[in-house]
């Protein structure tokens, strides 16, 4: 349905605006080749390196961690292509999609959980985009060292704070330009990553004497089975939860979906073998510094910086630099920014919605998140796959238990229309959401240190190894129960029914 189609008197400014319209037909120009060309861009980023090694610092070896990602990769998916088929049948963005199930103003609370993780998303990529050239900038500015000390409960020297300011900044002024100054860098990015990460692997395979072998021999370090459950298990979670924001958001891609079979086939080609391919590489790596060095190196960066030719060094931070700051822009601006344009759609534009993003990327502190593997996996990862778990639990009952898969576009933009519910909120999902995030709040609790472990029961505790499997089962299960009185699809009977089916099957 083209956005002109709606008429007047079903649209509202504070639900209506042409980033949020429905795209229509001719506009739905994605094929097979360009969802899995997406997730090999994607795929391909530092993060998903250190996702790789991070394992490794944590004590599993090499097959162990690239089955876990493999395994993670694959479960995200399920609900990847799942929610991405409302994108692809309506033509509708992710906040869109949400009002059937939350409400034309509870909406806004899936679409800010995600926003929020993707600042955190943008802060952490900011800092590693300014690490980088930290370490070009003091190779050549030996002063970068001797700044005057920062307070110690920031955790930050001088020196690498300067650079990411500086690199934040320049985030800021590409948002300010708009999103069309990023194309050419998605271009170099496309190309520059793969080479990077082929370069790094043949450094590796050529550091170590006997090449792959004593770097796949490396034994893994836990003492028992039940040592490595425990770390396992969070790990899954954290793998699954590195995808959850696209798991929800996915439908602001496959809304360009030439068909259905387009988007599934390009997901499933492109996401899992993208990312294990690119994460064995990272488990090479790392397994490498363990033997070459004598300590595990799991930040590239970190690794890049010890080598001894500043020039390369310098090179080579400029490019993970550049690369970083056009991965930032598509990945971790666009959407919240979208997102929090929703909020008030006559408001608050892209600019500003970039902007929020960037100010609240430096308040969550993301240098202490990669600071080590447990802060990233387990504060970090399956933290927020706690939240966006039960919002994927809900939006997936909602459109296949509930509404049989049949939406009005048209009232989705109503404020006055069935997807109202109580004065904009539907009460059944937000009851839901609250009960599949109640059981993870203890052990998330336990891990900042806000609570003591003897302060909850040990199985409760427990549960937030599981976090985004039990609030997606949890919320997904007790949604389905609370709204079976209005599990009777939509028909004809509530508009004209050429209002009501407009899909890309």
């Amino acid at each position: 349905m083209a956005a002109e189609n709606l008429a007047p008197d079903h649209t509202s400014a504070s639900l209506y605006s042409e980033d949020l319209a429905p795209v229509s037909r001719q506009q739905r120009t994605w094929n097979t080749w360009n969802y899995a060309a997406l997730w090999i861009s994607m795929s391909l980023c530092i993060p998903t390196y250190m996702l790789a090694s991070s394992l490794i610092g944590g004590g599993m070896n090499w097959w162990q961690a690239i089955f876990t990602i493999f395994l993670g990769n694959t479960i995200v998916l399920i609900p990847m292509i799942l929610n991405g088929r409302a994108g692809a049948k309506y033509g509708i963005p992710f906040p869109v999609f949400a009002r059937a199930s939350f409400g034309t103003k509870g909406a806004n609370i899936p679409a800010m959980l995600r926003a929020i993780v993707a600042c955190g998303w943008f802060g952490i990529q900011t800092w590693i985009g300014g690490f980088a050239l930290y370490q070009m900038l003091h190779l050549w500015i030996p002063a970068l060292d001797h700044l005057p000390a920062l307070p110690k409960t920031l955790g930050l020297a001088s020196g690498p704070a300067l650079c990411f300011l500086l690199f934040w900044t320049l985030n800021m002024y590409i948002v300010w330009l708009g999103v069309d100054s990023i194309r050419k860098l998605l271009v170099f990015k496309a190309f520059f990553l793969p080479l990077a990460a082929l370069a790094l692997l043949f450094w590796a395979i050529t550091s170590v004497h006997g090449g792959l072998g004593p770097i796949l021999t490396q034994p893994a370090k836990f003492h028992s089975g039940a040592a490595f459950w425990a770390f396992f298990v969070p790990g899954l979670t954290g793998m699954v939860g590195f995808w959850a924001t696209l798991s929800l958001n996915i439908p602001d891609f496959t809304r360009y979906a030439v068909s259905q079979k387009a988007q599934i086939r390009g997901q499933a080609l492109g996401l899992p073998p993208s990312m294990t391919l690119f994460a064995f590489i990272g488990v090479v790596v790392t397994s490498a510094t363990t033997i070459i060095y004598g300590t595990t190196i799991w930040d590239p960066v970190a690794l890049a910086g010890r080598f001894d030719n500043k020039l390369l060094v310098s090179i080579a931070m400029i490019a993970v630099a550049i690369s970083t700051l056009a991965t930032n822009i598509a990945a971790n601006i666009v959407s919240p920014a979208n997102d929090f344009a929703h909020l008030s759609p006559a408001k608050i534009s892209f600019r500003t919605g970039g902007f929020i993003t960037g100010i609240v990327g430096i308040l969550i502190f993301p240098w202490r998140l990669v600071a080590d593997p447990s802060g990233y996996i387990f504060t970090w990862l399956v933290g927020y796959s706690s939240l966006l778990g039960p919002v994927g639990g809900i939006l997936i009952v909602d459109y296949y238990f509930i509404r049989r898969q049949q939406l009005s576009v048209k009232a989705l933009y109503d404020p006055n229309g069935i997807y109202r519910y109580t004065n904009g909120f539907n009460r059944n999902a937000i009851v839901s959401l609250l009960l599949g995030i109640l059981p993870n709040i203890p052990g998330f609790l336990v891990t900042i240190g806000a609570a003591a472990p003897d302060a909850f029961p040990a199985w409760i505790i427990q549960l937030y190894s599981y976090a985004w499997f039990v609030g997606f089962a949890l919320a997904g299960g007790s949604y389905a129960l609370l709204m079976r009185p209005y599990r009777t699809p939509i028909t004809a009977t509530h508009f004209n029914k050429e209002e009501i089916y407009v899909t890309a099957d």
